[in-house]
């Protein structure tokens, strides 16, 4: 980011800022530190949870627990899981799209890493959030819409063959970064995809466990009521 370049939208709008005005445009470096909670709290937004508490269910308390649009889809159907995943992936596309017209693509990774970490780990729900895949997904978008397509593309694929959102999520995650690596894409592009891949993969640390084990739910699939224990008596 340069230091003293003045704001992408004055360039735009052709407009040529005065020296000797009484307010200039601010930096690119104070404009990413003024927009970094904005951007962060912007992460938070519980899309889920609101979405669920509008169709009379507790998204953290029921099904996986995970408020996100895996869980949302299971307990209320997958028109209302789409409807969350947009929800979601637009704080990632708001989150990076500003920052890249405001101050450039270090802004836009700056601001668009904020709002994943915002949705993970959102301090208004004591740091317990969603798994980021969605506001990951969105900030690809931001960056680069090939990115945003080819992970896009590699989750429908794998959940449609194996059922499994988590798998899906871990292989999108992987397709970007070498999507971003086969494009031929800036080297800050290829680092910020990795870093969001492997913050990924580390939020899906127990729906690893739990493919490794054979236990993990699978979409469209609620989970089994346990066995009455009385049920032969009768």
């Amino acid at each position: 980011m340069h230091a003293t370049r003045p704001f992408r939208w004055v360039e735009w709008a052709g407009a040529t800022p005065d020296p000797g005005a009484r307010f200039q445009p601010v930096s690119d470096g104070l404009f990413v530190a003024l927009a970094a909670i904005p951007a962060y709290l912007l992460g938070t937004f519980p899309t889920a949870v609101l979405v669920a508490r509008a169709g009379g269910h507790d998204v953290l308390a029921e099904g996986s627990g995970n408020p996100g649009a895996s869980n949302v889809a299971r307990l209320m159907g997958w028109k209302w899981g789409l409807l969350v995943m947009a929800g979601d992936l637009a704080k990632g596309a708001i989150a990076a799209g500003v920052g890249l017209a405001v101050a450039g693509r270090g802004a836009a990774y700056v601001l668009g890493i904020l709002a994943v970490i915002g949705h993970t780990y959102p301090v208004t729900r004591h740091f317990k959030g969603g798994k980021g895949v969605a506001t990951a997904a969105g900030v690809l978008f931001g960056l680069d819409p090939r990115l945003g397509l080819a992970a896009l593309a590699a989750w429908i694929v794998v959940a449609v063959l194996f059922r499994y959102s988590s798998l899906a999520s871990l292989i999108a995650a992987i397709a970007a970064t070498l999507c971003a690596w086969l494009l031929g894409a800036d080297a800050r592009v290829g680092v910020v995809v990795a870093a969001i891949a492997v913050l990924l993969v580390w939020r899906h640390r127990e729906n690893i466990a739990r493919l490794a084990a054979g236990t993990e739910s699978q979409l469209g699939r609620k989970k089994a009521n346990p066995p009455d224990p009385n049920a032969a008596s009768r």
